[in-house]
């Protein structure tokens, strides 16, 4: 499906649905809860023995596209580096692309739906670290991510910076704290985005955040 066919309906969507309408979930069931971080296959445990049980709709997991590897200065892991890409690997500290399919299957059965937070927008930031969560490297200071493969002239350059979000074309066109901006009317682009969204759905995910 092309990506810009997704953006029409999902825009469709906020303007005319009705509240918790076309959320892909059980008739009788609208709730849904957010497992920030946790493991694939301790989510499928709690759709099994919990969320299903307890009438539960859905379930919004973390991005679930490999990370660059974030270390802080006592040598603990970040949140936000689930929010770094640097590619649409299906690897990370929450698992692998097997591990997803286990997720989504188990928790479908039970009728309780996955909803993948996903990261479109941008890759990664500089980092003295170059190593993603599913063993990809890349250039940061060239635009270079190799694992998608992403060069420079798929972003948006010569960058620059948001510096008033009232100003929609730095919004849209600049980098949000120095992450590397995706230029979304490159075609190139559209499609590699497409292709892991679809590959997301083919998995069994019920929608995007």
């Amino acid at each position: 499906m092309n990506l810009n066919i997704i953006v029409i309906f999902v825009v469709i969507e906020a303007c005319f649905g009705d509240h918790h309408d076309g959320t892909n979930q059980l008739p009788d069931r609208s709730t849904i809860v957010h497992l920030f971080e946790w493991k694939w296959n301790d989510i499928a445990d709690e759709c099994e023995r919990f969320l299903a049980p307890k009438g539960y709709g859905g379930v919004q997991i973390s991005p679930p596209s490999e990370n660059v590897i974030v270390h802080l200065n006592n040598g603990k892991r970040t949140w936000y580096e689930r929010y770094q890409v640097m590619s649409y690997m299906l690897k990370t500290r929450s698992g692998d692309g097997d591990d997803f399919l286990n997720m989504t299957r188990r928790c479908n059965k039970v009728g309780v739906r996955i909803y993948a937070d996903v990261v479109v927008n941008h890759m990664t930031g500089d980092h003295n670290g170059n190593r993603g969560t599913g063993g990809s490297t890349a250039d940061f200071v060239n635009y270079f991510y190799p694992a998608v493969p992403y060069t420079r002239e798929h972003f948006h350059y010569p960058f620059c910076a948001i510096e008033n979000y009232n100003n929609a074309t730095q919004v849209r066109s600049c980098e949000l704290v120095g992450l590397k901006d995706l230029n979304h009317s490159h075609p190139y682009v559209v499609n590699k985005i497409a292709d892991y969204l679809n590959e997301l759905i083919s998995l069994g995910v019920a929608g995007f955040r």
